[in-house]
């Protein structure tokens, strides 16, 4: 897919302050600095409409990124981490749930894992999560470029069979520095939406 009007559109934390178009939604979840804005930005080609930093914890609303009035990406909440206080952390993970259980618009959801971890005890809760959703979704072996590139393959299919021994949810590999995996990541969007 050729992008050529990308655009953040709006930060909420409330049904009533979501885009009223609805166009399809395709929505990133994953631990905190996993990569969900850099993966924003490597898919439309551009280095900063979503805002990436190297802290863990700063995207703290659902943020809505208008994709050529076609579709939206949707960036949650990263979990796992974060210096935000107990009361903080409730109110974000009650507009999150509220937003994944309620949303007609969501089309997918890509959950993304770092490839040099075995999930996490909260990678799996939110596996767990997403499954009782009954939402589409795929997982992303994010951070490819930071294993060498004969090991991918295997170790994608490692991650997989942890997270998903009936192997029925596709598993991508997937880097922002290499960014050559974004086809086979725009080909399953292109499907979905």
């Amino acid at each position: 897919m050729l992008v050529k009007n990308p655009k953040f559109e709006i930060s909420a934390v409330s049904p009533k302050q979501y885009p009223k178009n609805n166009l399809p939604e395709i929505v990133l979840v994953g631990k905190s600095n996993v990569g969900k804005s850099s993966f924003i930005n490597t898919m439309i080609n551009r280095k900063s409409l979503a805002r990436t930093s190297s802290e863990p914890g700063k995207t703290r609303q659902i943020n809505f990124y208008n994709i050529d009035d076609v579709f939206y990406f949707v960036d949650l909440p990263g979990y796992g981490f974060s210096k935000m206080s107990k009361k903080e952390q409730e109110q974000v993970g009650n507009f999150i749930e509220e937003y994944l259980f309620n949303r007609k618009q969501i089309s997918l959801i890509i959950f993304l894992i770092d490839i040099r971890h075995s999930p996490t005890e909260n990678d799996k809760l939110m596996y767990n999560y997403i499954i009782s959703s009954k939402l589409p979704f795929i997982i992303l072996a994010n951070k490819a470029d930071k294993i060498a590139i004969t090991k991918v393959n295997d170790t994608v299919k490692a991650l997989q069979k942890e997270l998903n021994p009936i192997g029925d949810i596709p598993t991508f590999p997937f880097s922002s520095e290499r960014k050559i995996y974004k086809d086979d990541i725009w080909k399953y969007i292109d499907e979905i939406i």
